[in-house]
């Protein structure tokens, strides 16, 4: 399993070992959930709207993953919420995106070992983050059912994606806890 421990000396970050089916899982995870927040393609044959980033077709997904993801800005106010999406969620996209390459980016060729300092600090806390806030809106995970899926026997098919659900909010859980101490 999974051990995340602190880099030697006083450098920030840490060293992350991982078991050949762990580099596997997250390689796979992280090239699923690029292309599950990946924008559409700009249709704009406006410069300015390509240039900035404005997406004058985005719009509240009706997918809850992507909703759990890319949540409005405002509760109680559409128009404004819409006007934000359209100026906000390419980029917002393109962020997680990034993250989620930038992680398997570290994982290629399939290493024992990676440190996470610096600069892969944040992608791989936004890609972890990502993921499970992706896997607990698909289990319908609330704080009232955590422990009745935890027990969910072997042929319950959501008992696997827990299971990922769980080892995720581990890894990011030490690795936020080595880095905090």
């Amino acid at each position: 399993m999974a051990e995340v421990h602190d880099l030697p000396g006083d450098a920030p970050g840490v060293e992350i070992s991982l078991e050949e089916v762990e580099v596997a899982l997250l390689l796979s995870l992280s090239a699923q959930m690029a292309d599950f927040v990946a924008p559409a393609p700009m249709d704009s044959e406006d410069p300015l709207v390509a240039m900035v980033g404005i997406d004058p077709t985005a719009q509240m997904s009706d997918d809850p993953a992507l909703q759990r993801l890319l949540p409005d800005a405002y509760a109680d106010d559409a128009d404004a919420s819409a006007d934000f999406r359209r100026f906000t969620e390419r980029d917002l996209r393109e962020s997680k995106v990034r993250n989620a390459l930038a992680v398997a980016e570290q994982l290629s060729g399939n290493p024992s070992s990676v440190i996470v300092a610096g600069e892969a600090v944040g992608p791989w806390l936004g890609f972890l983050n990502d993921t499970r806030l992706t896997l607990g809106t698909r289990l319908e995970l609330t704080e009232d059912n955590h422990d009745e899926l935890a027990d969910l026997p072997e042929s319950d098919p959501r008992a696997g994606l827990f299971q990922v659900y769980d080892w995720l909010t581990f890894l990011q859980e030490s690795i936020v806890q080595r880095l905090l101490s």
